[in-house]
């Protein structure tokens, strides 16, 4: 008597992009009948699918898969520039992005069976701090996550894309170094949030590489606004002993430094050399110009929608995939050697 008919196993999305050298979203839009894949792709795409068994999940002509976006601020830079990249991949992924603001008082998470009720099939998560309690509903609905630059360490079970922010965090710091600063100040961010902690021990890393005893009062919790910036570098610069250079986790509160400075008579970059992190837009039409570590945030929302598209096509998978972009160092008019 024959056996079980062991049915073949749905190649994932991502295998496919691997096999055949191109992106997940390129795959995913061949397997659904996309457009605006050339005639050679399309051909080798389609060729490793149908060796592999890959049957795509039917839709409904025109249709596109619904995917909500949830962050905690509609009008922060960062957030437009993260969602630029979302829009412009989701065109391109078949997917329909609807934006909205994390609830910040929701106990009984009845925002994400809202979610469900209203049709989606995924979540992308700005800028969030997920808890055990919402990762749970989410899955008891069905809903795939992917969180992009979160605040908490995500779990086994939960995909998400950042950047490389330790090694950002060096990278700025070594910039100063090698100017010849070594009274320099840092501003953490939001001491809880896990890019702040990698920004600020790349920043300790680079001093104590340097071999500089680090002045602990030097290093001021805060967060990622303007205001912020203006604050703390307005408590900075009072001192006698006021730093030469500040270091800020985020291009914001560098910005509120260079104000407080200005406000106290001191020049940027000839008094005081200022780093930001991000490379928002006002950090190049800033005055002086923002010498910054970015982020490529665009890049971060793109690959959260293969992310997404990959998870709703394939489900998840056994291990949850993180993934960290490359920052760089753009050097621009807020930094030079220290006065004499």
């Amino acid at each position: 008597m024959a056996g079980p008919v062991r049915r073949r196993k749905k190649p994932s999305l991502a295998e496919v992009a691997r096999i055949a050298g191109v992106s997940i979203s390129t795959v995913s839009k061949v397997a659904n009948g996309g457009v605006d894949v050339s005639d050679a792709t399309r051909e080798r795409v389609e060729r490793i699918l149908a060796e592999r068994g890959y049957v795509a999940t039917r839709k409904r002509r025109g249709s596109l898969i619904p995917v909500e976006l949830i962050t905690r601020d509609m009008y922060n830079p960062l957030t437009l520039d993260v969602l630029r990249g979302i829009i412009d991949a989701a065109a391109s992924t078949g997917l329909d992005i609807s934006v909205s603001r994390y609830p910040d008082n929701a106990p009984d998470h009845r925002w994400i069976d809202e979610i469900h009720a209203a049709g989606r099939r995924g979540v992308i998560a700005l800028t969030s701090i997920l808890d055990d309690d919402e990762r749970a509903r989410f899955r008891s609905h069905g809903l795939e996550v992917v969180a992009i630059d979160p605040l908490n360490r995500p779990d086994e079970s939960t995909t998400s894309v950042g950047a490389t922010n330790w090694a950002g965090g060096l990278q700025a710091t070594e910039h100063l170094l090698g100017l010849g600063h070594t009274k320099i100040a840092m501003l953490t961010g939001f001491p809880e949030a896990m890019a702040s902690r990698a920004r600020v021990s790349g920043f300790r890393a680079a001093m104590g590489t340097a071999g500089i005893e680090l002045d602990e009062s030097m290093v001021l919790d805060g967060d990622f606004t303007y205001d912020s910036g203006l604050e703390l570098g307005t408590e900075l610069l009072r001192r006698s002993d006021r730093p030469t250079a500040v270091f800020a986790a985020s291009d914001l509160p560098a910005l509120g430094v260079i104000e407080a400075a200005r406000r106290r008579g001191l020049r940027v970059p000839e008094d005081l050399s200022v780093v930001g992190f991000d490379d928002l837009i006002m950090a190049q039409v800033s005055a002086p110009p923002l010498t910054t570590v970015r982020q490529p945030l665009d890049q971060m929302g793109a690959v959260a929608v293969q992310m997404i598209a990959a998870l709703i096509a394939d489900g998840p998978p056994d291990h949850a995939l993180h993934t960290e972009l490359a920052t760089r160092l753009v050097v621009r008019g807020s930094t030079a050697p220290p006065a004499a």
